[in-house]
């Protein structure tokens, strides 16, 4: 069957089960339950509607529900069969040798409430215990093929940047600049789809929005909200027209073969005042201090706090990260399959950073009835700190 999707390697898909079985095993859970899409398509290479059984001991078994033909085609798993009802699943896992298990792991972080009673029906034996942040943390680490596709997002991200002068003219509305950006990065490749674990957090491409209306914040956990086109959407690009000597914000996603980069440039008609190209700047140098620090066994929450430090320094304080009490308690996010994957470099967060995380670094200050400025781009860690994985120029880019 032909697909529009490339093989994950099956050597790569073992590699994740084994580290998921290992976790398994230290803590006596005789078995994983794997609902969540992200999840599926990193344990199994497809995001077909499936359940995905990773026993501690053996091969996992992938029971897809639709499309099954799809699924078999996209995922290099050995073990793939249909079914049509969750009730059949106990029975299929009895026809491969898998009795029921005592403890069942399942993704507690995301499953619905509904969905949780019926496999607690399903599954009457077994405590169904939480392995959530396993998963996330066994994803956070990225295996050289991920890093791979990540660095292709990432030049995505330049490419789609560099493409941004030619959109921007005075008058333009920020809704149908985004959407000439959003259709650029569809031509590049963009599949269309941003991930998002968290509950209730959703989003479009990113955000393009300009002067005043870029500092309008919003419910979103992001140092960006926007006016958006309604109530129903509260955040994002509006009808408001850009105007010259503001400072336009594109802050957008590009997701390719379901891996995310995450990049923001500032771009202006023109010159802009003094004071925001210094707070610009500033952030450039917050960027710089965070790269070099964020070395394996930095905690994340440390690097937050250099951050805060460093913002102090340039009276910007009062803006970083946003404005007032509701101001985001982070400076960077782990990114992936997802765009908030761990580790988060958030205030307060212990957890030491590894080779191999992948590090979405944004330092930014919104300015009330002025605008945004500062930058983002998309990092691996190494031993020597962050690997910028995105090249385009960092200045302001004046049009």
């Amino acid at each position: 069957m032909e697909t529009s999707h490339r093989h994950t390697p099956l050597s790569e898909l073992r590699a994740r089960c084994e580290k998921l079985k290992q976790h398994l095993q230290q803590n006596d859970i005789p078995g994983a339950l794997i609902l969540q899409n992200a999840d599926l398509f990193y344990f199994s290479g497809t995001a077909q509607q499936a359940n995905l059984y990773i026993p501690a001991q053996g091969k996992p078994l992938l029971m897809v529900r639709k499309d099954f033909e799809r699924a078999r085609a996209e995922s290099a798993l050995e073990r793939v069969v249909s079914f049509s009802s969750p009730k059949e699943i106990p029975g299929i896992l009895h026809d491969y040798g898998i009795s029921t298990p005592q403890k069942l792991g399942m993704e507690l972080d995301v499953v619905p409430a509904n969905l949780y009673f019926t496999y607690a029906r399903l599954f009457k034996k077994s405590e169904i215990t939480d392995i959530s942040t396993q998963i996330r943390m066994i994803r956070a680490v990225k295996s050289a093929h991920e890093i791979q596709k990540i660095r292709e997002a990432a030049a995505f991200s330049d490419q789609l940047a560099a493409a941004v002068p030619g959109f921007l003219h005075e008058g333009i509305p920020e809704v149908e600049l985004a959407g000439r950006i959003e259709a650029e990065a569809r031509r590049l490749g963009h599949q269309g789809i941003v991930r998002m674990r968290m509950w209730g957090a959703e989003l479009f491409y990113g955000h393009v929005m300009a002067g005043s209306a870029a500092a309008v914040p919003s419910y979103l956990a992001s140092p960006t909200g926007g006016a958006g086109m309604s109530p129903a959407v509260a955040q994002g690009a509006s009808m408001r027209r850009v105007r010259r000597h503001e400072p336009v914000l594109v802050d957008m996603v590009f997701a390719a073969d379901g891996y995310n980069s995450d990049h923001a440039r500032i771009y202006a008609l023109g010159d802009l005042p003094d004071g925001l190209i210094d707070a610009h700047n500033a952030m450039r140098s917050i960027q710089e201090a965070i790269k070099k620090a964020a070395r394996p066994g930095a905690a994340a929450g440390d690097l937050f706090d250099l951050a805060l430090d460093m913002a102090a320094e340039h009276g910007l304080a009062d803006y970083f990260m946003g404005t007032g009490e509701q101001r985001i308690q982070f400076v960077g996010h782990g990114i992936g399959l997802e765009l908030d994957e761990f580790p988060f470099l958030a205030k307060g967060q212990k957890m030491p950073l590894e080779p191999g995380m992948i590090i979405a670094l944004e330092p930014k200050v919104i300015i009330p009835d002025r605008g945004v400025v500062g930058i983002e781009n998309t990092h691996v860690v190494t031993e020597n700190g962050l690997e910028q994985l995105g090249t385009f120029r960092e200045d302001i880019v004046r049009v």
